[in-house]
């Protein structure tokens, strides 16, 4: 791997990079993502450093959000600058996945760049250079793992449709067909179990079939039917309010974003009740939508932000979140992200503050539990059991848990049992159950100590009540919006002994004042 590394860096290969370039391109996307307008107007008047992130050219939708002159002329500068310093390889801005973004980019926002009264000049050294970048990605696209072996092969077979190279384009296609299939699960789940990959994968697929039609290219089926596949998975993901649950490295994201690569998927399956493949189980009754975390880790290297979330649920009633995991942490500070990987920041139980998977220095993990889950429905009402192993070697325990939604969506109950496996523990271990609870819901205990009640936005209150733990209040974070916000869990204690523990609870909407009992 480092002797080819080092050979597409050579200055021979740099040389034989060298050919042909055409004219003109030969396609234009009739569709891109829209870009952020503020974003594009902060950007302006700004000295662009080249860092990865700009080596993508992302900020160009931004700029074509703005649509004004001065924008134009932003774009244009910036490209221009770009083919000074930068178009020489090199290990940051000619990687895989940043090449795959910048060529998407460039096509897709070539007018932007090129269009007339645009200087000949520019507009030819700018097709020499996406074309000598294409040939480079060709050969070294293996390098992207994940989501971003996806883009850069988006990135290349848009490339190589723009630029008529048919020998290249069919090469770059049967890889994408094949990675597609190997990313994209049967049940339509992305294979990193990450809501928010799921949408990214799902969208640089939608991205490369677009460009092939626009060139009236085949289309392969494995491509077609990986998108039919992951949209009504994407759907799964989703809360009331539109945006994605919190598992496994995601935030809650652009609803506006994910509606349009629904649209755009041209895909109307509905999201599934159960996706045994990437190990979650859905269930939804009236108003309510209780999403459970049933799998265990992806192999690597699709588990590089995963998290320890083993059997972690969270509880939608509408629009209104109401039991979370905590989110993802995106800044640079190590201790931030390895906290919201940690079992504790997910609505699960722990023991003795010890994670349920085990994650390496290098990010990966290390360890992972065995998952089991089974299902049944009945009269509207759902059922589902899961269990996880990743207690069984430091503690001898077993956790299982059963979750229950009533036909109405006003009732969910839990169970959740820890099973001495083998031997069993030494001596006893202390436990907590938690549930995260989002900001926009207040939370007070009962006079009597023996409740919690939940108040959310609408005036909708609901009870959470338990039997075999000692009910507390706590501070706690939730960072699906992007920003650190302060709220509130609830932490069940309780200690397991020679013959285990179990802990029963229910969490019930309220009846309001007048209203009738579901059910009567």
């Amino acid at each position: 791997m480092a002797l080819r590394d080092w050979v597409y860096r050579s200055a021979l290969y740099n040389l034989a990079l060298w050919g042909p370039a055409p004219s003109e391109l030969r396609l234009r996307l009739a569709e891109t993502w829209p870009g952020d307008p503020q974003r594009g107007e902060a950007l302006l008047g700004q000295p662009l450093q080249w860092t990865a992130e700009n080596h993508c050219f992302g900020f160009l939708a931004d700029f074509a959000a703005l649509g004004t002159e001065p924008a134009v002329r932003a774009a244009r500068a910036a490209a221009s600058d770009w083919l000074k310093r930068c178009d020489a390889i090199e290990p940051v801005s000619w990687s895989a996945e940043i090449l795959g973004e910048r060529l998407f980019a460039w096509i897709a926002h070539y007018d932007l760049l090129a269009a007339a009264p645009q200087d000949p000049e520019f507009r030819r050294a700018l097709l020499m250079s996406l074309a000598r970048q294409a040939r480079y990605l060709h050969g070294v696209w293996r390098q992207a793992a994940g989501v971003a072996r996806l883009r850069a092969l988006r990135g290349l077979v848009a490339a190589l449709a723009a630029l008529d190279d048919g020998r290249r384009l069919r090469s770059a296609c049967a890889r994408l067909a094949a990675e597609a299939q190997a990313q994209i699960l049967p049940d339509g789940g992305h294979v990193s179990r990450g809501p928010h990959r799921q949408l990214a994968a799902l969208m640089a697929l939608i991205d490369a079939r677009d460009a092939l039609s626009a060139v009236s290219a085949e289309i392969s089926k494995a491509v077609m039917d990986a998108i039919d596949r992951a949209a009504p998975m994407l759907r799964f993901f989703r809360h009331g309010d539109g945006g994605l649950a919190l598992f496994n490295g995601a935030a809650a994201g652009d609803v506006a974003l994910i509606e349009l690569a629904l649209l755009r998927s041209v895909a109307k399956g509905r999201p599934p009740a159960r996706a045994p493949r990437t190990g979650y189980e859905r269930l939804q009754a009236g108003r309510s939508l209780a999403l459970f975390d049933c799998g265990a880790p992806p192999p690597p290297p699709f588990d590089g932000d995963a998290h320890a979330g083993a059997l972690a649920f969270e509880l939608s009633h509408g629009r209104e979140r109401l039991v979370v995991n905590c989110g993802a942490y995106l800044g640079g500070d190590s201790g931030w992200r390895a906290a919201m990987r940690a079992t504790a920041a997910h609505s699960t139980l722990i023991v003795a503050d010890t994670a349920s998977a085990t994650i390496g220095r290098d990010g990966h993990f290390a360890a992972r539990p065995e998952v089991k889950a089974q299902r049944n429905e009945q009269d509207g009402n759902v059922w589902v059991g899961a269990s996880h192993t990743g207690y069984v070697r430091s503690f001898g325990l077993r956790h299982e848990r059963e979750l229950y939604l009533a036909a109405d969506g006003e009732d969910l109950r839990g169970e959740d049992r820890l099973v001495v496996v083998g031997d069993g523990p030494p001596c006893g271990h202390g436990f907590a159950i938690r549930f995260h609870l989002h900001p926009d819901i207040q939370a007070s205990t009962t006079q009597d100590g023996n409740a919690v009640l939940l108040k959310s936005p609408s005036g909708v209150f609901w009870r959470l009540k338990a039997a075999g733990a000692v009910m507390n209040l706590a501070e706690s974070v939730y960072l699906g919006d992007g920003t650190v916000r302060k709220t509130q869990q609830v932490v069940l204690d309780g200690h397991a002994g020679s013959t285990g523990a179990v802990v029963k609870w229910a969490l019930k909407r309220e009846a309001k004042k007048g209203e009738k009992p579901a059910g009567e």
